[in-house]
């Protein structure tokens, strides 16, 4: 009996370590940095009112998971992106609000706003991660799409500049970058003293109320390459910073992140505006004197409403992806 009750209370210690090495390996593998930081900004942002209940769920996912990846660029860009974002929408609300009925005064996003200003960069960071973090729950969820390429080593090969073996890591990052660039930019055209895209090429370009989809401005244009232009440099910096390769290769990394950015800035407000203009109606109300939105309450009875321009096929919303998706593979393919 002596002997049984001893293997027995051997048997339970080696369970015992058994069990503990795995749950502190497990907490081990939690990203608990990520898990804060997302954590953070998601409350932040429903505390300021720059986002709603269900858009605060949805950034705290796409936050968890951008941030998470051992690449810390992409994560780098995401918070970059939100803060510079949330400070001009912060800043522009006034101006928004006298141009546009339905405007929430910091914004207010909901979840489909989230995923709308996130989805192609948020991809993006799930297809690298599948394809270099072979050990990632990412990467077994998705083993049937990606295909695991060479594991991503921070010394001795840089993401922007990667083997023959890693050739995904190169058109993943600039599809990152277009997309924050274009999403960063797309605001602001329509700023200043806009002209319509849509006007007769044999005329004078015809100047529209401030708020039109589909007017630019020279202010606004500038905004919008400066917007590419921040993430550029934001991505270059977080890659130096974290990658000796990449420094080892400084010019090749940071020239074309910063060119790339800022013509991303200026294409996805051009796309976006085009698209605002043709396939994305614009209603005017002449009693208000202001822009309606898809968030504006129906007009009043005997409230005069005309269209400004463009046909009723795609929300606000549904412009912003189409033109952030587009931009981003554009810079994916061509950069």
């Amino acid at each position: 009996m002596r002997v049984f009750t001893g293997l027995m209370g051997t048997a339970s210690a080696r369970s015992w370590s058994f069990t503990t090495r795995n749950t502190v390996q497990m907490l081990g593998d939690i990203p608990f940095v990520a898990l804060t930081l997302a954590t953070f900004l998601a409350l932040h942002g429903l505390r300021k009112r720059s986002l709603s209940p269900s858009g605060a769920i949805a950034a705290f996912i796409v936050g968890l998971s951008m941030m998470a990846v051992p690449l810390h660029a992409f994560g780098v860009s995401l918070i970059t992106f939100y803060l510079v974002g949330s400070r001009a929408t912060k800043v522009g609300k006034q101006l928004k609000a006298q141009l546009e009925e339905g405007h929430q005064d910091a914004g207010y996003r909901n979840a489909a706003q989230v995923l709308c200003n996130s989805f192609t960069a948020f991809v993006a960071t799930l297809l690298w991660t599948a394809a270099y973090v072979p050990d990632s729950i990412v990467s077994y969820l998705l083993s049937g799409v990606v295909t695991p390429q060479r594991p991503y080593d921070l010394s001795q090969w840089c993401p922007l500049i990667p083997p023959v073996t890693a050739s995904l890591s190169r058109p993943l990052l600039f599809i990152t970058l277009g997309h924050f660039a274009c999403c960063l930019g797309t605001p602001s055209p329509r700023t200043g003293h806009p002209l319509a895209l849509t006007s007769h090429p044999h005329h004078e370009p015809q100047a529209c109320a401030p708020g039109t989809n589909g007017g630019m401005s020279a202010t606004g244009t500038l905004a919008s390459l400066a917007g590419g232009l921040i993430m550029g440099l934001t991505l270059t910096a977080a890659l130096l910073v974290e990658s000796s390769a990449c420094r080892a290769q400084w010019s090749s990394v940071a020239l074309p992140l910063v060119a790339w950015g800022t013509l991303a800035g200026g294409l996805g407000s051009l796309l976006d505006s085009l698209m605002g203009a043709t396939i994305q109606r614009t209603l005017y109300s002449t009693t208000t004197k202001r822009i309606l939105t898809d968030e504006s309450s129906a007009p009043s009875p005997g409230a005069e409403v005309k269209r400004v321009s463009g046909w009723d096929i795609l929300s606000n919303n549904q412009v912003n992806l189409f033109s952030s998706i587009i931009t981003a593979c554009a810079v994916g393919a061509l950069a």
